[in-house]
């Protein structure tokens, strides 16, 4: 299927059919991740979950020809991939398994075949009841909430108002770490629990003046708020990030810039830096 001039991509709906016989979280994480390199492309996905038999496969096949497009799959039962693949074939539409070419090389790798079973990384397995706890902890621990808890944590988040405190704290506990954030604001006390706990691992995060002050706007108009005063006043904010650096560094604790940085990004460094000071803390143990 050859894509169209690059002047009629706005035009054209592109449809993309994701077909998966469990959630279809994993071929929802892949397709986004690929999408973000095709900016400008109109993109239609529709999402087709919990295919478990060839009878619904075969329905399902008669919902993607009315909008016809290019089908990606999640589907390990060969006797329903055999009914899509069929489907397709008949239909003249593209079909790819995205996670056949990654199981096929461990496979080969391993030297062990594949189980072929469906769903299995949603098993509730003891990292799938960690990972509950942990979203439990931090959504309790949100916004400066409990701070006695600290020594609990995980990691904890510090930062000013709209720093991304909260959306990376739910990242990271949906990845199974106890997160508690606290906000930073000046002339206010901070929890006296962040200076007891130096065995703990605490990092800041900071933005740009402008972001900061961008995101804060919105944020006050979207609750019709007036936008009068320090919240949204550009020297006070950059007042702000001075003072939260300096506490930061003042108790050694890292700083991310979270400017240029989406959610996942932020997470990512916070976990490496968080892996790093693991290591070190078992290298002085």
């Amino acid at each position: 299927m050859s894509l169209p001039p690059p002047e009629t991509l706005h035009n054209q709906e592109f449809h993309l059919h994701l077909v998966s016989d469990s959630t279809g979280e994993t071929l929802e994480a892949i397709i986004s991740a690929a999408l973000v390199q095709f900016e400008g492309v109109n993109v239609h996905k529709h999402y087709w979950p919990l295919v478990r038999s060839s009878m619904q496969m075969e329905r399902l096949m008669e919902d993607i020809r009315e909008d016809p497009g290019l089908i990606m799959y999640t589907i390990v039962n060969p006797t329903i991939r055999e009914t899509l693949e069929r489907g397709c074939m008949e239909a003249n539409l593209p079909v790819l398994s995205i996670l056949d070419p990654v199981i096929n090389l461990l496979g080969s790798y391993f030297g062990v075949e594949a189980s072929h079973q469906s769903g299995r990384q949603h098993v509730l397995d003891t990292h799938y009841f960690e990972r509950i706890d942990a979203l439990h902890f931090t959504m309790a621990h949100d916004d400066g909430q409990l701070t006695h808890d600290i020594p609990l944590a995980d990691i904890v988040l510090v930062g000013v108002s709209r720093s991304s405190k909260t959306p990376t704290s739910i990242y990271l506990a949906n990845k199974g770490y106890k997160t508690l954030n606290v906000p930073f604001v000046p002339s206010c006390p901070m929890p006296k629990e962040l200076d007891d706990n130096h065995g703990k691992f605490v990092i800041g995060l900071t933005a740009s003046p402008d972001r900061l002050a961008a995101i804060r706007t919105s944020r006050l108009r979207s609750i019709h708020e007036s936008e009068d005063g320090d919240y949204t006043d550009l020297d006070h904010i950059q007042d702000e990030i001075k003072e939260c650096r300096r506490f930061c560094t003042k108790r050694g604790w890292p700083i991310i810039d979270v400017s240029r940085r989406s959610i996942e990004e932020t997470a990512a460094a916070i976990i490496n830096r968080y892996n790093q000071w693991l290591e070190a803390k078992l290298e002085q143990a």
